[in-house]
């Protein structure tokens, strides 16, 4: 059963809504809206919203059932930070120390990496993005599995700094972009040791790219053609998490990705 709850905090005029799916229990609830109270401290702009979600997941063979997400708006820039962990407590101080560590470093490496540059159009896509550390996604049979999340948005151009920079704040495990340089569909993601950035373009053009601070490598491959089917077929061979690809139909470069519910999400570029 979801409930919502909402607490207005002492060091802003704006609320903390909390809402629970599964099993959580009202301790957790008020543990929640507490630690979220003391994230706020660290905020140095106007708070618009804050928004916090447990659920409890009720599958027996996940090991981290309990998943805590926040979803912070600094004066219309947007923080996220999304944790799975075998307790609700521990899944709600992870996600007060992700939030933290971000509104700290957050502050001065945006104006620097931004340099003022303002933003024309809303981008959609960062409200709804997969997270870097979601729960394991449920073992659904291939032959049950869906695309239950289709969404279509205004990819942002950017600098490889800046979709790195958005990452990181949003707590993203893949970041779709038009990269400014070489004005190509693009993708950002982690490489496996969590440092370093892998960039993948639809027509790789790697003398455009914007290269800043971020440590990143160019795939030297362009990404594949590929129908939604046959990209989603690619992923479960792979057993990766996301799967770029040239969508065979538009040219434009789509995501297809493992949802923790054991079926798919796509993203494809609206036009």
């Amino acid at each position: 059963m979801s409930q919502a709850t909402t607490v207005t905090t002492p060091t802003a005029a704006e609320s903390v809504h909390v809402r629970t799916h599964g099993d959580v229990a009202p301790t957790e609830v008020d543990y929640a809206r507490t630690r979220a109270e003391a994230v706020l401290r660290y905020a140095r702009d106007p708070v618009l919203f804050f928004r916090v979600k447990l659920t409890r997941l009720t599958d027996p063979a996940l090991a981290r059932p309990a998943v805590a997400q926040a979803n912070l708006d600094l004066n219309g820039r947007l923080v996220r930070a999304q944790v799975a962990r075998p307790s609700m407590r521990e899944a709600i101080d992870e996600v007060h120390d992700r939030l933290r560590d971000r509104l700290q470093r957050g502050a001065g490496h945006w104006e620097a990496i931004r340099g003022g540059r303002p933003w024309e159009e809303p981008h959609e896509w960062r409200h709804a993005s997969l997270p870097t550390d979601r729960p394991p996604y449920f073992p659904r049979a291939v032959n049950e599995r869906q695309i239950i999340r289709h969404k279509a948005f205004s990819l942002p151009r950017m600098t490889v700094d800046e979709a790195a920079f958005d990452m990181d704040m949003l707590d993203y495990g893949f970041h779709p972009f038009i990269e400014d340089g070489s004005g190509v569909d693009s993708v950002l993601y982690r490489t496996d040791d969590g440092v370093e950035y892998r960039l993948a373009q639809v027509h790789v053009r790697p003398d455009h790219v914007i290269v800043g601070i971020t440590p990143v490598t160019i795939s030297p491959l362009p990404a594949v053609r590929l129908t939604v089917e046959e990209a989603t077929h690619r992923l479960n061979e792979n057993g990766l998490p996301f799967v770029f690809f040239r969508d065979a139909e538009s040219g434009r470069g789509c995501v297809v990705y493992h949802r923790y519910d054991g079926h798919y999400g796509l993203i494809t570029p609206a036009d």
